[in-house]
């Protein structure tokens, strides 16, 4: 169990399909789109059914079964623009943005929603993508010594005046941004998400981001991340919060959710899974305790491209309550849902699910807090 303090109730994301071919790769019916006009319908969807955040991901190149993809930053603006209350989060690669000019880009987009904006800053993993736009592919720890020094950079720009840095990968000077995000004593900058599995990941998401996001994970897998995360943390006079991908099957039995896991593999799109996992692989293998991203991912994790279906949120809504609720109690801050039928799904876990987790979260309140 997380010796961190247990956030009161768990907070609720999902992805944003904004790239084609949906959440898994397989060829089992999806009703989903990666159109602007479905994602406007779906975000507001999502935010009157308990969805606090969105995270729009990030493709540029045509691959493994995603041909089509909007850009992440201006179509989170679009969500922002369509909704009241989302926050939607803005996944990003160092390396193709400079953090200066996401920065300024942020601070607009922070008025722009009333201070909505956020982002996840991905290390990178697609070495093709890099080679083919011309720009250097640096090995793993050194991407993660970018990201470092990225999220060090942007913070400072979002917070502070006549900004210094000399590093590695980005040097500053006297540099000053003007109009700053709506920051707030309760929300200092908008927020940094950070992702990964690995050693360098968990460092970074120690030591310089608000939020720190995982691949899908068992209990034990979460714990074992936690407890790396929060020593970074803790010896930096810190604390991080902590997000956890899951694919979300929830049905009215077991049974009915257990056979669409299963077609889902069955129909696997296997030359684009393949080819994913060519690509991710080196990642995880390429450090030296093998703990990054995909490196021990079986054909079947792959089929949901960040291991998804580990988490086990499979089953009925009462199943499926009851694990957010034990993954809560590890030291979950925030479950990040993918689904099969987007809008009729979150529509399903907002009437069904959700009420049952608040049911399970209130229950455990009085105990915490005589424990506490």
């Amino acid at each position: 169990m997380s010796t961190e303090k247990i956030a009161e109730q768990t907070r609720f994301a999902y992805w944003v399909p904004n790239v084609s071919g949906g959440l898994v790769t397989s060829d089992i019916e999806q009703r989903t789109s990666w159109d602007f006009e479905y994602n406007k319908k779906l975000a507001r969807t999502a935010e009157n059914n308990g969805f606090e955040y969105a995270l729009s991901q990030v493709r540029y190149t045509a691959s493994y079964g995603a041909e089509y993809q909007h850009e992440s930053t201006s179509f989170s603006l679009a969500l922002l623009g369509a909704t009241e209350r989302l926050k939607v989060i803005a996944a990003i690669h160092p390396g193709l943005w400079h953090p200066a000019v996401l920065a300024k880009f942020g601070a607009t987009a922070d008025h722009l929603s009333n201070g909505r904006f956020a982002i996840n800053v991905v290390s990178g993993w697609f070495a093709g993508e890099f080679k083919a736009l011309g720009e250097p592919w640096l090995e793993h720890d050194e991407r993660y010594r970018r990201s470092a020094e990225f999220l060090e950079v942007i913070r400072k720009i979002w917070t502070e005046d006549a900004v210094e840095y000399g590093g590695d990968f980005y040097r500053i000077r006297d540099f000053t941004l003007k109009p700053k995000p709506l920051n707030t004593p309760e929300r200092p900058n908008p927020e940094l998400f950070q992702g990964g599995n690995s050693t360098a990941a968990r460092r970074n998401g120690g030591r310089f981001a608000d939020w720190y996001f995982s691949n899908g994970k068992d209990f034990d897998g979460v714990t074992e991340q936690l407890d790396d995360l929060r020593a970074v943390a803790r010896a930096h006079d810190r604390e991080v919060k902590f997000g956890l991908n899951a694919f979300i099957i929830a049905r009215d039995t077991e049974k009915e959710a257990r056979e669409v896991l299963r077609e889902i593999v069955a129909k696997a799109n296997k030359p684009a899974v393949e080819g994913f996992r060519d690509a991710v692989q080196q990642a995880g293998a390429s450090t030296g305790d093998r703990k990054g991203m995909w490196a021990d991912s079986t054909f079947e994790d792959l089929v949901q491209y960040n291991d998804g279906f580990r988490s086990e949120l499979i089953g009925t809504p009462e199943q499926i309550a009851e694990r957010i609720v034990a993954y809560r109690d590890r030291g979950v801050d925030l479950i990040l849902g993918g689904f099969l039928h987007f809008q009729e799904e979150i529509e399903y876990f907002g009437q069904r699910v959700l009420p049952l987790v608040r049911e399970l979260e209130a229950q455990r309140r009085p105990a915490a807090a005589v424990a506490g």
